[in-house]
């Protein structure tokens, strides 16, 4: 089922069906899953989502940056960063933005994945300089509790994008700002019945 349209952005190619990448070597993903969709609490409950969803991330290896639900193409969608190690690599990490709009008994999930080229850890070493070790490591706000994955720091947030323009991370928030303007749903995905949990 093609369920999303507009999913094209300026610089991005296609190399595959649904299928598109940049020169900084960041792809943009669209997925469609015939499945019941396996979100870990409902919509409409932000703070047992998102604790359930930094828990799952940790378990992974990684580390939950941001979720939160928003409208992609006029229906509920859960937007979603997180961090991952670079598979094979001693250093660095890849940077994972999605919207997954779910439904009933289907979802349709758009994805960028930026990662870390070259040097990595100058934003991380540049802004701890800024505010100083005892303020870089926090409890995740999400999940105070959690341990494992990757740490949650203060060079994740957003304040930090327009200082490192050119980092995964600011292009990962860039592109998913601009799939919120672009993304239409095509009528048949949204005529579907509403997720419920």
């Amino acid at each position: 089922m093609r369920a999303l349209l507009g999913v094209e952005l300026p610089g991005y190619r296609p190399v595959d069906q649904d299928v598109w990448a940049n020169d900084d070597g960041d792809m943009l993903s669209v997925h469609f899953f015939g499945l019941t969709p396996d979100l870990p609490a409902p919509l409409d409950d932000g703070p047992a989502l998102r604790a359930a969803l930094t828990r799952l991330t940790a378990q992974a290896g990684g580390g939950l940056i941001e979720a939160s639900v928003k409208s992609l193409g006029g229906l509920p969608a859960l937007k979603q960063i997180l961090k991952l190690p670079l598979p094979g690599q001693p250093s660095g990490q890849a940077f994972i933005g999605s919207y997954t709009v779910p439904r009933a008994t289907c979802s349709t999930v758009v994805k960028v994945q930026a990662p870390e080229r070259g040097m990595t850890g100058m934003r991380e070493a540049m802004v701890m300089a800024q505010v100083g070790h005892d303020n870089y490591f926090r409890p995740h706000p999400y999940a105070p509790e959690v341990q494992g994955g990757l740490p949650f720091h203060a060079a994740d947030h957003a304040q930090w994008d327009q200082q490192f323009p050119d980092h995964p991370l600011t292009r990962v928030r860039r592109v998913l700002d601009a799939l919120a303007e672009a993304v239409q749903v095509a009528p048949e995905f949204a005529a579907l019945p509403p997720f419920t949990r």
